[in-house]
């Protein structure tokens, strides 16, 4: 008989070290570092410039949006894709560009202070190319009167999923670990395409109509900027900014790989 509490006992610890493990697919820990060294503002000075593309821009992309009605109402049948938009002076829209590389590591940075909006309206994802932080949210809202299914593609974050049946419909996701781009699409409305771009730093971008692009507050140091465009290529430049200087760079995008 005092066996019997013996044998409860270990089978207890058993089932405990079972319900105890790890999943074979866990999320990635975010990567941030607490009490770390903060920019100077003092010295701090600024990157600004323009992204532009020479060459021969691939035709335009005629979307069919005639499988849901509830599309058409808004866009009309068959809206040209903004996912090549150049300005009559070569200018790049929704280019992204962040320091790639040079930035020191005992950096840290304040938190966002609020998420990152993704909407989906008239069937489109709005704005097209976003930028985030490390660990900062991402609100992602179903503006239409339809179902939209909200699918990311990264190859370093985890993968989700999500099925937003009403319009109204509000989700809020998170990107642990930096990631140049992650792709966002549609799985009922195949035209449907965005892109995220995730930093662990602010410096950042996502050019205006007129390609332009400013990165404030930065560091001296010299550094990797690269920019990038889902349909034009991506291109990296050297810039060395000295204390207090306010520096400019022209990008010019090589257009598709041949």
């Amino acid at each position: 008989m005092h066996k019997i509490p013996l044998f409860l006992a270990v089978l207890t610890l058993s089932v405990t070290v079972a319900c105890a493990g790890g999943s074979d697919d866990p999320a990635p820990a975010a990567t941030t570092k607490p009490g770390g060294r903060k920019v100077d503002a003092a010295t701090a000075g600024a990157l600004t410039g323009r992204v532009s593309f020479e060459g021969t821009l691939p035709a335009p992309e005629i979307i069919r949006m005639t499988a849901d009605r509830q599309c058409v109402q808004d866009a009309g049948p068959n809206p040209q894709s903004d996912a090549v938009l150049v300005g009559a002076d070569k200018s790049v829209k929704n280019a992204f560009v962040h320091v790639k590389d040079g930035l020191d590591a005992a950096y840290t940075f304040d938190a966002p202070s609020g998420p990152a909006l993704l909407d989906q309206k008239g069937c489109i994802y709005s704005p097209r190319v976003l930028g985030v932080r490390v660990g900062q949210a991402i609100e992602i809202v179903n503006s239409d009167p339809t179902m939209h299914n909200v699918h990311s593609l990264p190859m370093k974050n985890n993968e989700f999923n999500h099925g937003q049946p009403r319009q109204g419909d509000r989700i809020s996701e998170v990107f642990t670990v930096p990631e140049v781009m992650v792709r966002f699409k549609c799985d009922v409305h195949s035209w449907m395409a965005a892109w995220v771009g995730v930093v662990d730093h602010p410096y950042f971008a996502v050019t205006s109509e007129s390609g332009a692009f400013e990165l404030p507050n930065l560091p001296p140091g010299t550094y990797t900027i690269e920019a990038w465009h889902e349909k034009l290529g991506t291109k990296t430049a050297q810039v060395t900014i000295a204390p207090g200087q306010k520096q400019t760079l022209a990008v010019t995008l090589p257009g598709p790989a041949k």
